[in-house]
């Protein structure tokens, strides 16, 4: 008989260092086999099949395996429906119990239910624990036990509820010779998944201590680089965002506060799970969208004849990333200026962004329209000429994404900024009547 095993299933946490679930499943005393299954549930949605996360996952594993190699173990990789590749499982190991970490968005909550009931169907235990965000679900809520929908109150209640034990590190490195041998398949190539590669580089994991430190002054600033850009890796769990907390938290609160709002968006989706798909404020559903498709396609090619806007869309084409700041002005030209359903502009950037992750996508959407928790009132427009002025004065980064921005060929603006603005008010306002 084979010899018992836990299973350690990777999804957002693809790393071996202060891996909370991967500590707990190598404390238990039986040789751990990590297992990642690409889910077919979520690859056959992808439209483009040079897909850059899919890629950046497909790195990150072959990273994983290569350092499990070093100790004779290995990942075992799979490809396809994971209630499947677990009957299948089952049936290759003698499985004692399986590990992981917790994911809170809808899909990933039904995929987990289905799968744990069937590993205990079997006399395997699930366990999975906290190591995404720093405080979850019920930890951060009113006197009342009820969540809250408004950051400033909700960032107060976390600094206090926040202590050493929830930033602590769970040293998985230091455990990993706990592994079971692997004599599995060979790592597959990314075109065995069915993608391509780009063959682009991706933003570092090693954040740099002057970009904490005078965080609060460059952030906002695109032409600049005043931001860590660890998105991507905080998306996917190649970093530890513990141990970002830890170092990184006490040298700026500016900083620190955009973990927190990490959370809160975390929280939110958890709480109020309406909110995919559909207004977190149901008056907003109410809106008239005009939904124009050769203007929403004009933004999305960067061609609106505002320059800053163009800019952040190309950026985002061209690499996958676009700076905070822009993605607030591009979001608000695309909901207010030209009234587009904010659902079509969060589609359009869960298909582009490398750091796409659904609570702080939609949560940054629904701030945009104005129909979110603790959202910009829908009658704050944002005057992207007023923008670039304070945020690209040497317009640095519209140069360099905008080049023929001064030439006679550049696009027309698609909308006056003044025409565009009463008529926001007016569509907003009569959505927004009392009845």
């Amino acid at each position: 008989m084979m010899q018992p095993v836990s299973l350690f299933w990777f999804r957002r946490d693809l790393r071996v260092e202060d891996n909370r679930g991967l500590f707990e499943a190598l404390q238990k005393g039986i040789p751990v086999q990590p297992v990642f299954i690409f889910d077919t549930n979520i690859l056959n949605d992808l439209e483009e099949k040079v897909d850059r996360r899919v890629e950046f996952i497909h790195q990150a594993l072959f990273q994983l395996h290569t350092q499990l190699q070093q100790i004779g173990a290995g990942l075992d990789v799979r490809v396809g429906e994971p209630l499947k590749i677990f009957y299948d499982l089952l049936k290759e190991y003698t499985v004692k119990n399986v590990f992981t970490n917790h994911d809170y968005e809808p899909y990933a909550l039904e995929r987990d239910a289905a799968v744990k009931a069937f590993l205990e169907s079997q006399g395997v235990a699930f366990h999975s624990f906290k190591d995404q965000v720093l405080l979850e679900k019920n930890e951060v809520v009113k006197e009342d036990g009820k969540p809250y929908t408004v950051f400033t109150p909700y960032a107060r209640r976390w600094k206090a509820t926040l202590s050493k034990e929830h930033v602590k590190s769970y040293p998985s490195e230091k455990l990993i010779s706990a592994c079971a041998s692997f004599g599995g398949a060979d790592f597959p190539a990314l075109a065995t998944i069915g993608f391509l590669s780009a063959g682009l580089p991706y933003p570092s994991s090693k954040w740099q201590t002057d970009t904490i430190k005078e965080y609060k002054e460059k952030r906002d600033f695109p032409a600049v680089k005043g931001t860590t850009q660890l998105g991507v890796h905080l998306r996917f769990g190649t970093i530890s965002v513990r141990s970002l907390a830890r170092q990184a938290g006490p040298l700026n609160e500016t900083f620190l506060n955009e973990l927190i709002w990490r959370d809160f968006y975390h929280m939110i989706l958890w709480h109020f799970p309406h909110v995919v798909g559909n207004s977190f404020r149901p008056a907003y559903d109410a809106i008239q969208w005009r939904n124009n498709q050769h203007e929403f396609q004009a933004w999305c090619d960067g061609q609106t004849g505002y320059p800053i806007v163009d800019a952040g869309m190309r950026e985002l084409n061209s690499t996958g990333y676009m700076h905070n700041r822009v993605r607030m002005i591009v979001a608000s030209f695309l909901t207010k200026h030209l009234l587009v359903d904010w659902r079509w502009g969060e589609a359009y950037f869960a298909k582009k962004l490398l750091d796409f992750d659904l609570a702080a996508n939609n949560g940054g959407w629904q701030w945009a329209a104005g129909s979110g928790c603790d959202a910009a009132p829908y009658f704050r427009v944002f005057n992207p000429y007023l923008q670039t002025q304070k945020f690209d004065p040497d317009l640095h980064y519209i140069r360099r994404w905008v080049p023929e921005f001064e030439e006679l060929t550049y696009t027309r603006p698609i909308v006056e900024h003044d025409f565009a603005r009463k008529r926001c008010l007016e569509v907003y306002a009569k959505a927004l009547k009392p009845a």
